[in-house]
């Protein structure tokens, strides 16, 4: 299979991204608050030469502050900048409440003429490929798997990277030396975060135990309040997550101790989004940094090449460090001036691919 780099045109669209986000702040926030709330501005002239695109979530939802969102996030970027309006001809999304949902949501987004559909997560695979191959004049998109057929667009991304990278400021930050990761459905995605995650931790400090659980979810916040109730009853003070909506509950726990006590030492580390308002306390905020993955600038980007007639249809694109796709949040003074010096050194080693991380945890080095 061909396999396709973008970095370029993805830096480009990230700098511009950053540019645009700096300057309409309370906008981004009134969407993070309501992903449904339509900005009442004046828009733009409608680009003739725009597509209508879509989505379909996984069962995490629109709103789950993390993966979901973030590629909604870019499709609503794609529409608003291009003059576009939410519903038919335009863009728009459907739930999944059920697995059962994806074929059928998929269908129905091709039946009312939508010319790019996204599947948002790797469980929407089956369904993509059955509803492209049975409509091969429409464009797909795939995050987080991989396919061969000739008018679906893949997705990727090089988590474990990120992963590693949060690793290292959990064993620079951690004061116990036990550190969590709470993942969601055991799946090679949330694996790649996993292994990554353990790898970083061990550049730092082998000796620290990395505590993991896998909740079988993306849905149940109340699974993963469980998971970390259990493991900062247990000494761990750093908790990263990687299950979508389950990981609101890692942070609801974080929370609940830190209402309960100001002193004490909980760190949660967010996924996919910047998930520092996720992390607010009165006054404090137990958010520590989160590892980004830029589905919206991915998603917008892939609209905009079939827009010019270059969709990457049967390729894969992949996004990592190198290309700006994968990076950590901004931890508004969370974490130490040199602490983030030596991940940023880190950060180098592994772009230049001095370091190569590990991407399954199974694996041994």
């Amino acid at each position: 299979m061909k396999k396709r780099k973008l970095g370029l045109a993805f830096t480009f669209l990230l700098a511009a991204g950053t540019i645009l986000g700096a300057c309409g702040t309370d906008k981004a926030k009134d969407t993070e608050k309501d992903t449904e709330k339509e900005d009442t501005t004046t828009a733009p002239e409608v680009n003739e030469g725009a597509i209508s695109i879509a989505m379909v979530t996984d069962t995490g939802g629109v709103d789950d502050k993390s993966f979901n969102q973030s590629a909604w996030k870019g499709i609503q970027d794609y529409g608003k900048e291009n003059g576009l309006e939410k519903g038919d001809g335009g863009y728009d999304y459907l739930t999944s409440t059920d697995m059962a949902d994806y074929e059928a949501n998929i269908n129905r987004l091709a039946h009312r003429d939508f010319d790019l559909i996204y599947g948002i997560g790797f469980l929407l695979k089956d369904a993509i490929e059955t509803v492209a191959q049975q409509n091969p004049e429409t464009n797909f998109g795939l995050v987080d798997e991989e396919s061969e057929v000739a008018n679906v667009a893949s997705i990727m991304f090089k988590e474990q990277e990120g992963a590693f990278l949060a690793g290292v400021a959990a064993a620079r930050m951690t004061k116990s030396n036990k550190i969590g990761f709470v993942g969601g459905m055991e799946i090679p995605v949330i694996e790649r975060f996993h292994a990554g995650f353990v790898d970083g931790v061990a550049a730092v400090n082998p000796d620290i135990k990395v505590d993991v659980q896998y909740t079988g979810n993306f849905d149940k916040a109340e699974d993963g309040k469980a998971a970390a109730n259990r493991m900062y009853s247990s000494g761990v003070d750093i908790i990263f997550h990687a299950a979508g909506g389950t990981g609101n509950g890692v942070f609801s726990e974080a929370k609940e101790r830190k209402a309960a006590d100001k002193d004490a030492y909980v760190w949660v580390i967010g996924v996919d989004s910047d998930q520092y308002e996720e992390g607010k306390v009165g006054d404090e905020n137990i958010t520590l940094t989160s590892m980004l993955k830029r589905v919206d600038i991915a998603v917008k980007l892939t609209a905009e090449l079939a827009a010019k007639g270059e969709f990457p249809g049967g390729t894969i694109t992949t996004y990592g460090l190198a290309d700006d796709g994968i990076e950590l949040a901004d931890s508004r003074g969370a974490i130490p001036d040199d602490i983030l010096a030596e991940i940023e050194t880190f950060k180098e080693k592994i772009v230049s691919e001095e370091i190569v991380v590990n991407k399954d945890p199974k694996a041994k080095k």
